[in-house]
């Protein structure tokens, strides 16, 4: 992991979850973690436990992914706070799934305004710092939803298929001028993701269902196996699932 030193590694849905694995496994790596989120006071404890445990430096920055304004913000006072952003982690996400006769359609434009654009913010905001700087690594969250499609993850699914599609396009555009891309696609994780599903039929689709699920550190993991390769290596695309019993 010593690619991993000391590298600003910027991560969006760091408050819980996957996002708050990564910041702490990139922390124990050495980098320096950018964390942000809506919810400051999850970010703040956060924060201090990374100080005490890692002793790296971290800085909270309050940011809504479907606010242009403020992912700019976040990307410009990481660049204040420690020179350089080499790392985004896009990795805020909602996963509201629903059957399709049910009409949610609230819940479609909050996981297209979260899902895809949150990313194509996070994208805008740090991409031309990476191309001024030389380099950098953009490593997206998709989902094994955006491989496949099950009953009631439509929507979902064709968030996550695009945010898949995105890194595959990104890639073929940007490793000539040395920015990497990753995506990372989780299979079930245990994490609050679920507590967004409000539609009855999915929740009773699921309730005796026994299902294996990984933890978010399985995920950090993976990411922080990307960010620690040598600069020649691209590690474009990782799907990672849990074991079925």
């Amino acid at each position: 992991m010593e690619n991993v030193k000391d590298k600003v590694v910027v991560i969006t849905g760091a408050s819980s979850g996957i996002g708050e694995a990564i910041a702490l496994l990139a922390a124990e790596a050495g980098a320096k973690v950018v964390l942000a989120a809506r919810r400051t006071d999850k970010l703040e404890q956060l924060s201090s436990r990374i100080e005490s445990e890692t002793a790296q430096k971290s800085l909270v920055v309050k940011t809504d992914v479907t606010n242009r304004t403020e992912v700019e913000q976040l990307v410009e006072k990481a660049k204040q706070e420690f020179d350089s952003v080499d790392v985004l982690v896009n990795n805020a996400g909602v996963m509201q799934l629903s059957f399709m006769k049910n009409d949610k359609v609230d819940e479609w434009e909050r996981m297209v305004d979260v899902n895809i654009k949150g990313v194509l913010f996070g994208i805008h905001a740090s991409l031309p710092a990476m191309l001024e700087q030389g380099g950098g690594q953009i490593i997206n969250v998709s989902s094994v939803a955006g491989h496949e499609v099950f009953p009631s993850s439509a929507v979902y699914s064709a968030t996550k298929y695009a945010v898949r599609a995105l890194s595959m396009g990104m890639e073929k555009e940007l490793s000539k001028a040395g920015v990497r891309v990753t995506n990372i696609s989780p299979g079930a994780v245990e994490s609050e993701l679920t507590e967004h599903i409000t539609d009855e039929d999915v929740i009773a689709m699921f309730k005796d269902r026994d299902m294996n699920k990984l933890k978010a550190v399985d995920i950090a993991n993976a990411v922080v196996y990307a960010i620690g390769q040598p600069a020649s290596v691209n590690v474009n695309e990782v799907v990672v699932r849990p074991m079925q019993s």
